[in-house]
């Protein structure tokens, strides 16, 4: 047994946080964001960290990709390492020093800026101060498209039916189900049907997959079953660790859908049609 596992701290009956106000969004639309792309993305899917770019610069924003940023350190502070996972945070931290807004591409790893980190660093008044200013102005891209950018979507696909997962984390600390809905809703020819298990974790869940496989890939096999029942032709996230999972369950069953990040999803739905294409 490693002494990294040895001495990771026990796991805790948490009890749920009393319900924030919702929040406040700015008025008007910034000129120049961060983006946070997670490592998940920029390690399998950079196509997805690519194309929430493009959707920024459409709406007239500039991007700053800051070359030095990794994980979140979300997988070591989930399994009991808060020291491995401070040190993590503070070396993200230095890399969003301007007072930009975050725009991060997973709504786990948006969460654990904005819930988690002031955890972290509760007992580092200076630290501290920094995190929360950090997540005063981090968003999930849907979020921030939608409430801050105000988008408005012109469709220019097929009729397509899609099933959304979005991962627990997400759902729970960013309402990003929420958020992904109402930016599907804009696609005037796209149906987003609902299926069982919806709300349910793909069992992922960072490494909890590696440390418990065969729970997890039990909990994968409920939720692409789920997938394959609704209809869908096609299964958008905007969290790629789920994505990941997802598909990989997918090719491992031979059932053929795919999941998609979702940035990727409405940069593809909405580019208009070339001339002489179908």
């Amino acid at each position: 047994m490693s002494n990294l596992f040895y001495n990771a701290a026990p796991q805790e009956t948490r009890v749920a946080p009393p319900r924030k106000p919702a929040r406040t969004y700015p008025t008007g639309k910034p000129t120049q964001v961060y983006l946070f792309g997670t490592c998940v993305v920029d390690l399998f899917f950079p196509e997805a960290g690519m194309d929430a770019i493009h959707l920024l610069e459409r709406e007239g924003i500039r991007v700053d990709f800051p070359q030095g940023q990794s994980c979140c350190g979300q997988p070591a502070y989930t399994s009991g390492y808060t020291e491995q996972a401070r040190e993590v945070a503070r070396a993200q931290l230095k890399l969003f020093e301007n007072d930009w807004p975050v725009v991060v591409t997973s709504g786990s790893c948006a969460g654990m800026f904005r819930e988690h980190y002031p955890d972290l660093f509760k007992d580092e008044p200076e630290m501290l101060a920094k995190v929360k200013h950090l997540a005063e102005r981090t968003y999930e891209l849907a979020e921030f498209l939608l409430h801050v950018c105000d988008v408005q979507l012109i469709d220019q696909g097929a009729p397509l039916q899609v099933a959304l997962h979005t991962s627990c984390s997400a759902r729970r600390e960013m309402n990003t189900h929420l958020h992904a809905r109402a930016l599907l809703s804009q696609l005037a020819q796209v149906e987003r049907v609902e299926h069982d298990h919806e709300s349910e974790c793909c069992g992922f869940g960072g490494t909890f997959s590696v440390r418990m496989p065969d729970i997890s890939g039990a909990m994968v096999a409920d939720k692409t079953q789920s997938l394959l029942a609704s209809g869908a032709q096609q299964v958008v996230s905007a969290d790629c660790g789920c994505l990941m999972n997802i598909n990989g369950a997918f090719e491992k069953q031979n059932i053929p859908l795919l999941g998609q990040h979702l940035a990727s999803f409405l940069w593809q739905r909405t580019q208009p049609k070339q001339e002489g294409s179908l």
